[in-house]
């Protein structure tokens, strides 16, 4: 069961025009972040295993950054993601045919929660710990409204969003499983894996089905796989969050390379 709590409404000849064009740029924030990117030093970059680009710091307008680097946590070669009152992913390119995933393991090491936040609830939807998965596909099989998104996003000079965006979170209070679609746009849902204090302050491993997953969420079989970003944030809410991301492996069906990111 999904749960959805504010969609943007369809843009109709009700609306002015400014106010259609603050509409579609609010929508657009939403699927993409209105992203722009910067890259990490190709020297730190090349550090990690079977990379096929560098990290890249994607940030929102209006956001401070949460700051990632490289750190060692309990033994464990690590990402240390820290929030104060700021929202930006932690990005990493791939390119993997649909046959080249399958399984997905990760684990993180969450400090705290973020207190009120609520993963489906607009303007709460801050989390100590995201692993996000961008998917490529047929954008003419998209709502007209979401064409005019992703169209606006370009005409704007930032990313087009993609297709289709996979993303396992940490939630206060929302049960183990729960498939929650992100209040501004159906093309980001996610799957809680983590859910409430009992597990803070230690190492949690994940193994997931990646493809199964999607097409849980989306109703369809996942394209390529485009991105692999980790996102802690406490902007909403003007918080502060601190996280530990491992190592991310993505194992192939049988037969195919996996690919290890780091």
């Amino acid at each position: 069961m999904y749960r959805v709590a504010m969609n943007l409404p369809e843009p109709t000849s009700h609306f002015s025009q400014p106010n259609r064009r603050a509409l579609l740029v609010a929508g657009a924030a939403a699927l993409s972040g209105c992203a722009s990117t910067t890259s990490l030093p190709q020297a730190d970059a090349a550090a990690g295993a079977s990379q096929t680009g560098a990290w890249q710091a994607v940030t929102f307008p209006g956001k401070a950054l949460t700051t990632y680097r490289r750190d060692v946590k309990d033994g464990v070669p690590a990402w240390r993601a820290e929030a104060h009152q700021s929202a930006s992913m932690w990005r990493h390119r791939v390119s993997l045919a649909p046959g080249q995933f399958d399984v997905v393991r990760f684990s993180w090491w969450v400090d705290r929660l973020v207190p009120g936040a609520a993963l489906g609830e607009a303007g709460r939807t801050d989390s100590p710990a995201r692993l996000v998965f961008a998917f490529a596909g047929d954008d003419t099989r998209l709502s007209m409204r979401n064409r005019m998104l992703f169209d606006l996003a370009e005409s704007l000079g930032q990313e087009r969003p993609p297709y289709a965006t996979l993303v396992y979170a940490w939630s206060n209070d929302l049960p183990v499983g729960e498939a929650v679609v992100h209040p501004r746009s159906d093309r980001v849902r996610k799957i809680v894996i983590d859910s409430g204090d009992a597990h803070l302050r230690t190492w949690r491993q994940h193994e997931r089905r990646l493809s199964d997953d999607f097409q849980q969420l989306f109703g369809e079989a996942p394209g390529p796989l485009v991105g692999v970003a980790f996102m802690t944030d406490a902007d909403n809410l003007e918080a502060s969050a601190l996280t530990w991301y491992g190592q991310v492996e993505v194992q192939g069906q049988a037969g195919s390379q996996g690919l290890s990111i780091f």
